[in-house]
């Protein structure tokens, strides 16, 4: 998968926009951070909890991994080349609805 790509299924959800974060291409809803681009070919994820990054590293160590850096965090990090649109289309609606208003909700019901 490509960043293009993530970003077209990004976009289309209710309140998401491309922004910045440390310098770098990331993915929002409104304000509220979701993803950026770490690295080329590497995004860094939030997630809902830290036993839900811990699952997803344990199940699938070929697309997700962390670093020290985000040892304590509730963030994952994606590789890009093993990501299809599907799974990540499955992801970001994760996040995104844990920071999605009730109208905001209401708008992708609708789609």
């Amino acid at each position: 998968m490509t960043w293009e790509e993530l970003v077209a299924i990004a976009l289309s959800f209710p309140g998401v926009v491309e922004s910045t974060s440390y310098g770098t291409p990331a993915i929002k809803l409104g304000t509220k951070f979701l993803l950026r681009l770490r690295e080329p070919g590497i995004i860094a994820v939030q997630r809902p909890s830290m036993d839900e990054r811990d699952m997803l590293l344990e199940v699938e160590p070929d697309l997700f991994f962390i670093t020290d850096h985000y040892r304590d965090y509730p963030y994952v990090l994606v590789r890009l080349d093993n990501l299809a649109p599907d799974h990540f289309r499955s992801l970001f609606e994760t996040i995104w609805r844990e920071k999605a208003t009730k109208t905001q909700l209401a708008a992708y019901k609708s789609q």
